[in-house]
Order: C-alpha cells, then sequence, then structure tokens
C-alpha cells in the first residue's frame, strides 16, 4: 500500500500549512488566552473552501473526501488545536448529518451555508447526565400531531459550534418513542438556532481548546416542524454511530497534528536553548525523547491513514477508525508532556505554543469516544 500523497493533495496540505503558519500562528494566541473564537480565521477557512472539502460540488462542496478533510486537520492542528476542532466539528458534526441523512430540500436549505463557512452547525449528543452511555438520552421529543411539530425538552452538554454568532443549527438526539422490546427509539431532529424554547448558556470555562466555541443547551417546549427529522424515525442510535465512527479518523488527525507540533516546537526550541555550553538538542537525552516523538507520531500517522483509506474505498473501517483514534489519542497526550519537559520551565508559560498544546492534548482521549469506548468497539470487532 502506498501512502504517498498525490500532487494534488500534497499541494493541499502545504496550503494549509500555510494557513495555519502565516495567519493562524500570529493570532491565535491572544484569542485562547482571552477565550474569543476566531471569526476572523474561520472567514478565510471558508474562502479557502476548508469547510466544503469532502462534499459534492452540487451542494457548494469543493468535490473531494475525507482523506482531504484529516489532511487540512492535522496541518491546522501542528499550529492551533482549537480552530482545528472547529472545522472538525462543523463539518463532520455539523454538515456530515445532513449531507448523510437529510432529504434533498435539507440539504439544499443548509449545505450552502455549512459548506461555504458562512454558517456553523453543532450535533447535540452528549446530555449532563450521560456521555459515552448515549443509550440513556433523557432528551425527549413528542410529534403534536394536531400543528405537526417536534415537542422538544432535555438538555446537551458540550456541544462544540453551538453558541457562535454564525451558528444557524443544531442537530440533537432524542427519545421519540419505544420499540417492541422496551428500548428506547432515538431519532435525530434539527434545531435551528433561535428556535423559541431553545437556549444557549454561556460558554464554559475549559482547560483547553480555549479558542472553540462550547456550550450547554437546553430545550424547553421547544417546537420545530415535523419535517425538521433527519433521516428516518428511530434510526437515530444507528446514524450518529455511522457519524461518530468517521468522526474519529478526523479526530485521530487533529490529534497527529498536534503530536507532530510538539515535535516541531522541541526540535526549534533544543536548536535555540543552550545548556552547560551547547545547544540541548546535542544532548543524547533530549535527542532519544524528540526521536520517540516522531516516532509515535509517523505510527499514528499511518493508523488514520488506513482508517481513512478504508473509508473512502468503502471498505469496512470502524476498527481501524477506533485505532486509529485511541493511537493518535495517546500519542499526542505524550507528545504534548515530552514537548513540555524538553520546553522546562518555558513548557508551563503560556506564550509558548507547547503549554497550549499540552492543555488541548488531554481532551482528544475523552471527545468522540473515550479511550475505553475505543478498547470496547476494537473488542469487540474481534469478536470479544
Amino acid at each position: 500500500m502506498d501512502f504517498r500523497l498525490t500532487e494534488e493533495q500534497e499541494a493541499l496540505r502545504e496550503s494549509v500549512r500555510d494557513f495555519a503558519r502565516d495567519v493562524v500562528a500570529p493570532v491565535i494566541a491572544e484569542h485562547y488566552e482571552r477565550h474569543t473564537f476566531p471569526y476572523e480565521v474561520i472567514r478565510q477557512m471558508g474562502k479557502m473552501g476548508l469547510f466544503g472539502l469532502p462534499f459534492p460540488e452540487d451542494y457548494g462542496g469543493m468535490g473531494g473526501d475525507y482523506f482531504a478533510l484529516c489532511l487540512a486537520l492535522e496541518e491546522l492542528a501542528r499550529v492551533d488545536s482549537s480552530v482545528a476542532i472547529t472545522l472538525e466539528a462543523a463539518v463532520s458534526l455539523g454538515a456530515m448529518p445532513i449531507y448523510r441523512f437529510g432529504t434533498e430540500e435539507q440539504k439544499r436549505k443548509w449545505l450552502p451555508k455549512l459548506l461555504s463557512g458562512e454558517a456553523l452547525a453543532g450535533f447535540g449528543l452528549t446530555e449532563p447526565g450521560f456521555g459515552s452511555d448515549a443509550g440513556g438520552t433523557q432528551t425527549r421529543a413528542v410529534l403534536d400531531e394536531a400543528t405537526n411539530e417536534w415537542v422538544i425538552n432535555g438538555s446537551k452538554a458540550f456541544i462544540t459550534n453551538s453558541g457562535t454568532d454564525i451558528t444557524v443549527l443544531v442537530t440533537v438526539t432524542a427519545v421519540t418513542g419505544t420499540r417492541p422490546d422496551g428500548s428506547k427509539e432515538l431519532s435525530t431532529i434539527i434545531v435551528p438556532s433561535g428556535t423559541p424554547g431553545f437556549t444557549v448558556a454561556p460558554g464554559y470555562s475549559k482547560v483547553g481548546w480555549n479558542a472553540s466555541d462550547t456550550h450547554e443547551l437546553t430545550f424547553d417546549d421547544c417546537r420545530v416542524p415535523a419535517e425538521n427529522l433527519l433521516g428516518e424515525q428511530g434510526r437515530g442510535f444507528a446514524q450518529f454511530l455511522r457519524i461518530l465512527d468517521e468522526g474519529r479518523i478526523a479526530i485521530a488527525a487533529l490529534a497527529v497534528g498536534l503530536a507532530q507540533g510538539c515535535v516541531d516546537e522541541s526540535v526549534k526550541y533544543a536548536r535555540e536553548r543552550h545548556a552547560f555550553g551547547q545547544p540541548i538538542g546535542n544532548y543524547q537525552a533530549i535527542q532519544f525523547k524528540i526521536a520517540d516523538m516522531e516516532m509515535k507520531a509517523h505510527t499514528a500517522r499511518l493508523a488514520y491513514y488506513d482508517a481513512a483509506a478504508r473509508m473512502t474505498a468503502g471498505e469496512p473501517f470502524k476498527r481501524q477508525a477506533a485505532i486509529a483514534k485511541l493511537h493518535a489519542s495517546t500519542v499526542a497526550v505524550d507528545n504534548a508532556r515530552e514537548a513540555t519537559q524538553i520546553h522546562g520551565g518555558y513548557g508551563f508559560m503560556n506564550e509558548y505554543p507547547v503549554a497550549r498544546f499540552w492543555r488541548d492534548s488531554k481532551i482528544l482521549e475523552i471527545g468522540e469516544g473515550t479511550s475505553e469506548v475505543q478498547r470496547m468497539i476494537i473488542a469487540r470487532d474481534l469478536g470479544m
């Protein structure tokens, strides 16, 4: 199997790398420190076509594939994860459910805005009392036949891109009935921003991803038209599992970017920082740390390349996506810790990128399926 990039893929990677270095890097530290959303960066990403990368041109996309998105995410995350997760969530969790499961009318209505980067969308799955156990969903939606509207009550937690000035909708999972075996029937419903009864709480005070947008959402007799049902009623569980499988590859790519960014910054610092009369990069202890970091980033990259290749080829990829996400997130945490150690006291200062990397890395072992969930998926796919 040849993992070398095509000329087109290499050109995309280089253009995003240049953008991250020239546009994102100079401004992101201030946004991170102030916990502000980088609207000017997002607008430029939209003009580059990054939000439309894996979508057909018919809907305003770039006609690429999911691997192209992953390449862009890796390069962005080499500089900053807040910007990278904004793109990842906007595509994988915001626009992709509508593209995968929406009616033609829903696609025509929402996708052009989302794929241009003019608007963002969120995906409301996790709830305050239920994270990995999505089957424990408490949010409910009842169809009012008199008005032909869904009436939604409940809450969602940790929802990315749900409260920006350009957020236009959130797709939520809700219990819409009971199956013959007594289990919950889950469905997904589009809730436009500004709908009465839909409240976006103030942003969280987070450890990392401080320049990304994350909120708790509440729904209090929130009414939306019956046609806002996304996909088939009762197929919500299967739908979000497909979305999460794909998203894990994207998160793996983001994690690889962070891991590689740790290598980049450590090599740079090891050349500049002197101790005992010479650059610290001359010492074998530092060389071996950085060599191990590069090895880990490289192998994690191969894992997400493999998962993405299987996905784009239409082959089963659930296990490979879980492996890629599990390995890459572990590597990101490991590399962030080592990069901080190499930087010494400066690694604990927010003015250095590795401080951001350290704070941003841990969530990669939690979001879009914890490391424990990934191990469950792998074991089950092995027949256990």
